[in-house]
């Protein structure tokens, strides 16, 4: 189990699944070949971050961050049970809530759900099928979405025809246990959002910062490490582009300033590190 304490708060993954995923998955027109050449010109993506087949490593987690009194799930994987087109992602039957419980997080103690955004592979425990219906899983938390994001999502189809807002979204709605909030929100003194467009319009990363010390939970601003070599690689499943570009290199150059501890929602284990501003318009990630 990864865990991270950041003055005093403490950050814990909690994983769904992980994969050696083809480049193609996410950039179009990279290949293994075009990988392996990226390595080579920044050799600090292996073996972490890429495999010597070409192969990115990616991970699904839920990041649990636990300061203040709040315990804040930040983003929910794909779920048991949902019906989706992806046959890795489909009907799902995994033992993530043993997991989340066996970390010493219950899902009944957990006091906010943040989504970073309202994809597939973020919202999917936000509910579980309970005789037939899709209902809220923290009963005891707020679920926080940006209120840009959820209203794009409320008229958008999903990009592959699932109904994700429908069994993973709209219940926590009707349950009554959805705040919608801007993209700015602050849930404590110590835990806000920032907003980083691109990869869809409400997208938001989370800063956390105690005793003086801060981390971001990236989102999917960046998918691969290897967007921090080069931010202006863009995935085929971002909304616009030529803001996502923008959004990582203008948080990666704040990050980096700041000295954050940069923990990137898919990244494989060590997941998380430090950015070095190169200067030459790339970053690198020491972890």
């Amino acid at each position: 189990m990864l865990q991270w304490k950041v003055g005093e708060a403490t950050i814990t993954s909690i994983l769904e699944s992980q994969a050696p995923t083809s480049p193609r998955f996410l950039f179009e027109g990279v290949s293994k070949q075009d990988v392996l050449a990226r390595a080579e010109a920044a050799g600090w993506l292996r073996p972490h971050f890429v495999t010597d087949e070409g192969f990115l490593l990616l991970r699904i987690q839920c990041l649990v961050v636990d300061v203040g009194g709040h315990r804040i799930a930040v983003d929910t994987c794909v779920g048991n049970d949902k019906p989706r087109h992806s046959p890795d992602w489909n009907n799902l039957q995994l033992p993530f809530l043993d997991d989340l419980t066996a970390a010493g997080y219950p899902p009944e103690s957990i006091t906010e759900v943040v989504c970073t955004h309202l994809h597939v592979d973020h919202v999917g425990w936000n509910t579980r099928l309970v005789d037939g219906n899709w209902v809220p899983t923290f009963t005891n938390a707020r679920y926080l979405f940006a209120r840009p994001e959820y209203e794009h999502w409320k008229t958008t189809p999903d990009l592959f025809g699932d109904d994700v807002f429908g069994d993973s979204v709209a219940p926590i709605h009707d349950a009554g246990l959805a705040d919608l909030v801007a993209v700015d929100h602050r849930i404590s003194e110590h835990v806000w959002f920032e907003s980083t467009p691109g990869h869809t319009p409400g997208h938001i990363s989370l800063i956390v910062e105690s005793a003086g010390e801060r981390a971001v939970i990236t989102g999917d601003m960046v998918h691969s490490p290897m967007q921090i070599a080069d931010p202006e690689l863009a995935a085929v499943v971002d909304s616009d582009q030529t803001q996502s570009r923008a959004s990582r290199r203008e948080a990666f150059t704040r990050w980096a300033e700041s000295g954050a501890l940069v923990i990137g929602t898919h990244f494989p284990e060590p997941t998380a590190g430090r950015l070095v501003n190169l200067g030459d318009g790339g970053f690198r990630l020491d972890v």
